[in-house]
């Protein structure tokens, strides 16, 4: 494992993808690739299509808002200060459904996620300005690259 990380407030590589923004907390780089951190923010209607892990798990703590989980036929609404753990393997999405941007932690282990988030978003200067991450162009490059790191994205119902 590498040794000790640190990241101050602030800072840490910004990506756009699927409507989202996640800022690169931990890389697999800074923690030996046992995990990746990530803190999200999600726009009202935002969140990555159904889509499947065969390599990691996932973890959420919701800082800010309620997210909506899709998982194994349930729906599950998380609030503020919840936690949702979604094991590789399994189906699931998550939305934000209210009206405010939501903000979470997610955790995913082993890391290595964050490879597939450079190439298929969008990494963002320091301008701020977050490209359409939800065209259709931007979308394909989600389907595209997604085998390469061990997902499947799956189409619209």
């Amino acid at each position: 494992m590498s040794g000790f990380h640190f990241r101050a407030a602030g800072t840490g590589e910004r990506i756009a993808i699927a409507g989202d923004v996640y800022t690169v907390l931990a890389s697999g780089a800074e923690t030996g690739g046992a995990y990746s951190l990530f803190d999200a923010i999600v726009p009202p209607g935002g969140g990555p299509p159904f889509h499947i892990h065969e390599r990691e798990d996932e973890a959420f703590y919701i800082l800010e808002g309620e997210m909506t989980f899709f998982t194994e036929g349930k729906e599950i609404v998380a609030s503020s200060g919840s936690l949702v753990h979604l094991p590789r393997g399994g189906t699931h999405r998550f939305q934000n459904r209210g009206s405010h941007p939501a903000r979470m932690l997610i955790q995913v282990t082993p890391a290595g996620i964050e490879n597939y988030f450079r190439k298929a978003g969008f990494v963002l200067n320091s301008s701020g300005e977050i490209p359409d991450t939800l065209s259709p162009e931007a979308l394909q490059r989600l389907v595209e690259y997604a085998p390469e790191f061990g997902l499947k994205i799956l189409p619209p119902a």
